[in-house]
């Protein structure tokens, strides 16, 4: 009878150990081996590559992204977001030469020298995210059948975004969805990933410009750089011979106000420029700042503009700031139109919002 007393006592005992070792972890465990992740992210070998769907709730109507992201260590990223609506694609891409904002349908480019995204962080990087859980020691954690669910602060440079909720899959830990929150509990944006591979592998050029240029067949002709006075230094891309990039005329658009004005400023006027084969319009703003807005939906061209710095104005939008003679200009792409803001004393703060107010716009 003890024999017997004696075995069920060890059975029991055996149970309660593998039923802590296969039990839940908790968020501590969970962030310890986060760490572990983005160790082995940081390690020679380091990649990865997602697909998903980004909404964003800002405007009228939810707008709708595709997504691809891929990374490879140290410093490469390739970034793909096609806007499911208006069937135009945009890539922002990191590789040894710089940073660049491509949208290949126009034969379109933007050039920077910028260490993004390691200083603006972004919903669909896998760094951002697990950096938002590792950093809040405040964070809520949640088991949840098949994944790690965090409630941390957000991390992505704007007072109105206060909250994220992130949901890891429990047996690698990539990310499965993202909710972006104001203040009021709203979802500002949303990423559903459907597919995340940590173990990518990538060509020899995947990161390269005129590659990816060309990935939608498009033509690469010539890059017409601006230097310091302004004028245009015209730079070969092509390896071979190839034909000057067909011009196209893609139509006029609506003209896009920006829902944001700085305090005492108000809108002076409104002017097409006549005979503007890119349908150029230019709104001037005077008061307490003067600042002009030009709108264009330019010819299919290539244009990269002298070494500037990255604005991010959104989930979807970067801007190229850059400062002559005291007139600074910010520019940048959204759905086949170029907007530029220009203004001698309206400071770079103020010139960030009215860039996403016009950035939330669908046209009228």
């Amino acid at each position: 009878m003890r024999r017997i007393s004696w075995v069920l006592a060890m059975l029991l005992c055996v149970t309660v150990v593998l039923a802590g070792c296969g039990g839940k972890k908790d968020s501590a465990s969970v962030v310890k081996d986060l760490n572990n992740v983005v160790d082995k992210l940081q390690s020679k070998d380091g990649s990865y590559k997602g697909k998903g769907n980004m909404t964003l709730y800002t405007g009228e109507k939810p707008q709708q992204y595709d997504v691809e992201v891929w990374y490879q260590n140290p410093t490469y990223y390739r970034i793909s977001l096609k806007n499911a609506q208006k069937d135009i694609t945009q890539i922002v891409l990191r590789n040894d030469d710089g940073v660049f904002v491509l949208t290949p349908s126009l034969n379109k480019s933007f050039r920077f020298q910028s260490d993004w995204p390691d200083n603006q962080g972004q919903v669909y990087l896998y760094q951002t995210l697990v950096q938002g859980i590792l950093t809040d020691n405040t964070r809520q954690f949640v088991d949840d059948k098949d994944s790690y669910v965090f409630d941390v602060e957000a991390n992505y440079h704007s007072q109105s975004l206060v909250r994220q909720k992130i949901w890891l899959n429990k047996d690698s830990y990539a990310p499965k969805q993202v909710q972006v929150s104001d203040s009021e509990a709203n979802v500002v944006v949303e990423v559903k990933f459907n597919e995340f591979d940590f173990n990518a592998k990538f060509e020899k050029d995947s990161f390269d410009m005129q590659r990816n240029m060309t990935a939608m067949g498009e033509i690469v002709g010539t890059i017409a750089e601006v230097d310091e006075s302004g004028n245009e230094i015209v730079t070969d891309l092509s390896s071979g011979t190839q034909p000057e990039p067909v011009k196209k005329e893609l139509g006029s658009f609506g003209v896009i106000e920006p829902d944001y004005l700085p305090e005492g400023v108000v809108l002076h006027d409104s002017t097409k420029i006549a005979n503007s084969k890119d349908h150029a319009v230019v709104l001037r703003y005077d008061g307490t700042y003067q600042y002009t807005v030009m709108e264009a939906r330019p010819m299919d061209r290539a244009v990269s503009l002298a070494p500037g710095s990255v604005i991010d104005l959104g989930f979807t939008k970067v801007g190229l700031l850059t400062v002559r003679d005291e007139q600074k200009t910010l520019t940048w792409m959204d759905d086949g139109i170029e907007f530029r803001i220009t203004s001698a004393n309206l400071p770079v703060p103020e010139m960030k919002k009215v860039a996403e107010s016009l950035a939330e716009q669908t046209g009228k």
